[in-house]
């Protein structure tokens, strides 16, 4: 892909636009024409100027693009917080101007084999487990993408033997065209991101457009289990591995009276991998996540025996049902990455104690009846905070769950769920909303949260 000479307009200013100008400049000899946009009027040019390195751009502007800086681009690359729905981001493909992800920017310059993981939940989790069985192995890594590492970062650094391991989400594939993983991985599809994508089947389409360029000779790691997931396997032009909780495969890789094993499919003896019970993720739904690394990892050449003993050393993503600490007898877990009705439910189920829920965040337009039917016989009280309280409290109550108390802040939340919770209860904050509006992220979330519980008395 030549850039160089060419007048290349990124929008959005965030640790994705940065790292994309650094790999424009460097792929293009420094000879691109780099010009940054970002819509939050509030920001002067000089602030956003200050995140890139010196010299690197030719102009910045924040609120308005003015006209000539339009007339003039010739490749857009917008960051995954940019809607590609956008006004201006339609003018742009109106006008047959190239509009690129910075994943599919990454991809056009990254070498070696790419192992490509989405799914409504569980993608961090699985692409943290898959990338470091392949390190334990002894490949050349790198673990990137929606996980927190930009794709463009590493996309320089890899060569003909590394593997890259990116975790996508919707909002990444929404804007690529080339991208090819030789693995991909569909981990599950529920409800989520509707503000967004408007719609259960454009959000579908989206995610499945991960292996929308595999041919045959790639594999395709879908969930068995997912109705969504299941059908793709019978359109998918690669070639699908299934993995399942529930039932015995003829081919793939199932979960059987606590074992995990792997069937070939060619008539075979299926192999024990290991008993499930020896990872230390807790839940069915981690069971799922660790199906699906082996099943990538064994599709690249990995022995079960090494996937076997990686599994066994893992230890839990943080922020995705990560163990707190003990306080007077209660046990406290951050769920912070709990962004989504069903990505909360996971992290109930894998409560086995009274849970003191915190719940709660920036509304999604997502629905969360399933969510609150999940509380039967586990959920002891409710703690709402933020701007989906009130609806999520309406639907709580509307199930007949009236243990609610509304917070005004999480530090708040945290101390009324030490004053609820008796010895041998849980505390989770698993809120099954994103934190924007309080937060900037949840990991700031889930961090403040560790932060207030290991500040509570013992």
């Amino acid at each position: 892909m030549e850039l160089k000479g060419k007048n290349v307009l990124i929008i959005g200013s965030g640790i994705s636009g940065v790292s994309a100008a650094k790999l424009i400049a460097e792929a293009g000899g420094y000879g691109a024409y780099i010009t940054v946009f970002d819509g939050n009027g509030e920001l002067t040019a000089e602030e956003v100027e200050q995140r890139f390195p010196e010299s690197l751009l030719k102009k910045v502007y924040t609120g308005t693009l003015p006209e000539q800086a339009r007339a003039e681009t010739q490749l857009v690359i917008i960051s995954p917080g940019v809607p590609a729905d956008s006004e201006l981001v339609l003018e742009f493909q109106k006008r047959g101007i190239p509009v690129f992800g910075e994943i599919e920017l990454a991809y056009r310059f990254a070498r070696g084999r790419l192992i490509a993981i989405t799914g409504t939940n569980g993608k961090t989790t699985t692409t943290a487990l898959t990338g470091q069985i392949l390190k334990d192995f002894g490949e050349d890594v790198y673990v990137a993408g929606n996980i927190g590492i930009p794709y463009t970062s590493i996309a320089g650094k890899t060569s003909e033997k590394s593997v890259t391991v990116a975790e996508i989400s919707s909002f990444q594939l929404e804007t690529i065209h080339d991208f090819t993983p030789d693995v991909s991985a569909i981990l599950n599809i529920t409800p989520d991101h509707l503000n967004r994508h408007h719609t259960m089947e454009c959000y579908v389409a989206t995610k499945e457009s991960i292996a929308g360029n595999q041919k045959k000779n790639s594999r395709c790691i879908l969930n068995y289990e997912d109705p969504y997931t299941r059908a793709f396997g019978e359109r998918t032009s690669a070639e699908p591995f299934y993995f399942s909780s529930a039932r015995i495969l003829e081919k793939g890789i199932y979960l059987s009276d606590g074992v995990i094993y792997l069937a070939e499919g060619n008539g075979s003896k299926p192999v024990p991998v290991m008993p499930v019970g020896e990872a230390r993720l807790p839940g069915i739904h981690n069971a799922e996540n660790i199906m699906a690394a082996i099943a990538m990892t064994y599709c690249m050449g990995v022995p079960l025996t090494k996937i076997a003993e990686s599994v066994r050393q893992f230890r839990a993503v943080e922020h995705r049902i990560e163990y707190v600490a003990t306080k007077r007898d209660v046990m406290y877990y951050n769920d912070s990455k709990g962004t989504n009705p069903d990505a909360a439910i996971r992290g109930i189920r894998a409560m086995d104690r009274p849970t003191v829920l915190i719940g709660g965040g920036y509304d999604k337009d997502s629905g969360y009846d399933e969510w609150v039917e999940a509380f039967a016989g586990k959920v002891t009280w409710l703690v709402l905070l933020g701007q989906t309280k009130e609806k999520i409290a309406a639907c709580a109550r509307r199930h007949g769950f009236t243990n609610i108390i509304m917070a005004d802040s999480l530090e708040e939340a945290v101390q009324i769920c030490a004053g609820k919770a008796r010895p041998g209860d849980a505390v989770l904050l698993s809120p099954a909303c994103a934190s924007w509006g309080m937060f900037p992220n949840y990991e700031v979330r889930g961090n403040l949260f560790k932060e207030l519980v290991n500040q509570l008395e013992d």
